[in-house]
């Protein structure tokens, strides 16, 4: 298999269309026979990562790289930045405002799921600019 690559927007607030991004990402991988472990780690991951994206950036783009060895996915948003990305890892911890949360959204798992059903993850973000994170699963 050759590498493939896909790219998703991704809308602020649009809470109807998120997951959207996710979800294709789990068909292609799906479709093309990977493990359903690795599949399941990817979706939850990215569904995070997106779901991030519409609470609290203005916009982003997610893209996927599909790799035999490796998949990297890298969700780049317009936002915020994160001031302080040592207390956002902390899980419980959120910045989500109320009519999010009544949503049922902004448990402040974000992060900390991210984190743990990716094999790499970085974080790279300025305050005022947005947010970059990459995410590398590797496949088995």
């Amino acid at each position: 298999m050759s590498e493939l690559n896909f790219k998703y927007d991704v809308l602020k607030d649009d809470f109807t269309c998120a997951g959207e991004a996710s979800g294709k990402i789990k068909r292609t991988l799906k479709d093309l026979g990977f493990d359903s472990n690795l599949i399941r780690n990817i979706a939850i991951a990215v569904y995070e990562g997106e779901i991030n994206m519409v609470i609290h950036a203005d916009g982003g783009v997610i893209t996927c790289d599909i790799a035999p060895e490796c998949i990297t996915v890298v969700l780049d948003d317009k936002g915020p930045g994160i001031p302080d990305v040592e207390l956002a890892m902390q899980a419980g911890y959120s910045t989500a405002p109320d009519n999010v949360r009544q949503l049922g959204f902004g448990a402040g798992m974000g992060l900390p799921n991210i984190k743990k059903y990716t094999d790499d993850m970085k974080i790279e973000t300025q305050v005022g600019v947005g947010t970059k994170i990459t995410l590398k699963f590797m496949v088995k």
